[in-house]
């Protein structure tokens, strides 16, 4: 029997800890790769009051690393509920020499990619833990070198392509990315803003965790909200997937002479980070308009240009 074939992870997480448990053995002793990524998922929604549950696309990440380490187990015989003391490091370092096909640099996986990959398996591990099949933790000492060229660099900022491809965009495809990269909004936040969020210059932003934070927009991000009416009937300003919305922003790229410059919608979060963080010199501010939990992370979200300190150093 699979785990969840039938069942929503929202039915699994309420399964009595009993029942809960005889899925998780069960899926885990057969290598039910799907009912495996079920109960990740569901983990992931019952501890989402404490802001585990992640975005879509991290949630899409958790499920492709479920579904490589769960085949990568059974190939090299090792137990999902009781692995080696070894078998975490086993898999990094196979990880670290998986060809990339093509897309890696190295001909390799990214080191960022194998962290990905580690990440969703551990995110399984908790899962595991979390309905009493195992108290297994072979990622606990597990290694995973950090990539030695930092987000900001393999992913910069947009500059001047904003402004080139706005021109190339419908109005509401020009509201979308003005979301993104002056008001600095993720994307799956900027896709969810409804036509009552706009209020005041204000903009009520619904983020990762359930957080609820109050955008101030520029004057050009204002004016394209302004001008839209509601594409859906409980006041949603877009009815896009994000494929589609990347789709139509991509195209626009290219219509603009930018085709190679698409980089994502992240890009675009990175250039209201840096602009902000330029005009105010203060990273603490920068986070705050960005939702971000810890400063920490917004300094990965900041393009410092070199010899930023050159005037200060100066009379040193």
């Amino acid at each position: 029997m699979s785990l969840v074939r039938s069942d929503a992870p929202l039915a699994l997480a309420q399964l009595s800890d009993p029942a809960l448990r005889v899925r998780a053995v069960e899926a885990a002793s057969t290598y039910d790769a799907e009912g495996l990524v079920q109960l990740t998922l569901a983990y992931l929604l019952a501890a989402s009051r404490k802001g585990a549950r992640g975005s879509p696309k991290t949630r899409a990440a958790y499920a492709l690393a479920v579904r490589d380490f769960v085949a990568w187990a059974r190939e090299n015989g090792v137990s999902l509920l009781r692995p080696g003391r070894r078998d975490g490091g086993r898999y990094v370092a196979h990880l670290q020499l998986r060809p990339s096909r093509g897309r890696g640099r190295s001909g390799s996986l990214a080191a960022a990619t194998v962290a990905q990959y580690v990440a969703g398996v551990r995110a399984l591990y908790r899962a595991l833990r979390w309905a009493g099949a195992t108290e297994a933790q072979p990622f606990e000492e597990a290694h995973v070198p950090p990539d030695p060229t930092p987000g900001i660099v393999k992913n910069p900022p947009y500059g001047e392509e904003i402004d080139a491809v706005l021109g190339h965009c419908d109005p509401r495809l020009a509201a979308l990315l003005l979301l993104c990269a002056h008001g600095g909004l993720r994307v799956g936040e900027a896709l969810g803003v409804r036509a009552e969020d706009f209020q005041g210059g204000l903009l009520t932003v619904r983020g990762k965790g359930g957080k609820v934070r109050r955008v101030p927009l520029s004057r050009r991000a204002r004016a394209a909200l302004a001008g839209l009416s509601p594409a859906g009937p409980d006041g949603a300003l877009f009815e896009w997937t994000y494929a589609q919305a990347a789709y139509r922003l991509r195209r626009a790229f290219r219509e603009a002479g930018c085709g190679h410059a698409w980089r994502g919608f992240h890009a675009a979060r990175k250039h209201s980070g840096t602009r902000l963080y330029r005009a105010t010199q203060d990273f603490t501010r920068v986070s705050l308009f960005l939702g971000h939990s810890s400063v920490d992370t917004t300094r990965r979200y900041v393009a410092v240009e070199e010899g930023d300190v050159a005037a200060e150093v100066e009379g040193f």
